[in-house]
């Protein structure tokens, strides 16, 4: 019996590959809101990097500086079994989010 044909789960993106998917998300905000309304919010920690590379790649495109803060989710997580013991350090937003 032949076995099934094996299917790919998933690419890993090369420097390039990241760098062009960064400007295509760039492109596609700019596209929907004006960039001195810009503000990015990264998920500490992975997404901090990601967003401070998505805000270097809109100013690039724009000229215009895109404030980036961190948001740490530490003590809303589920799969940690500890997360009653965790020390969160609250990170002050660089920009005012109300309204």
């Amino acid at each position: 019996m032949t076995p099934p044909a094996m299917r790919e789960k998933a690419r890993v993106m090369d420097a390039d590959a990241v760098r062009r998917a960064l400007v295509r998300i760039a492109h596609e905000i700019l596209e929907r809101n004006s960039a001195q309304h810009l503000a990015i919010v990264g998920v500490r920690t992975r997404g901090v990097p990601l967003a401070e590379r998505l805000a270097a790649t809109i100013a690039g495109i724009e000229q215009v500086q895109v404030p980036v803060g961190t948001l740490d989710i530490t003590r809303y997580r589920d799969d940690r079994p500890d997360r009653g013991t965790l020390t969160v350090h609250p990170v002050p937003l660089p920009f005012d989010v109300s309204g």
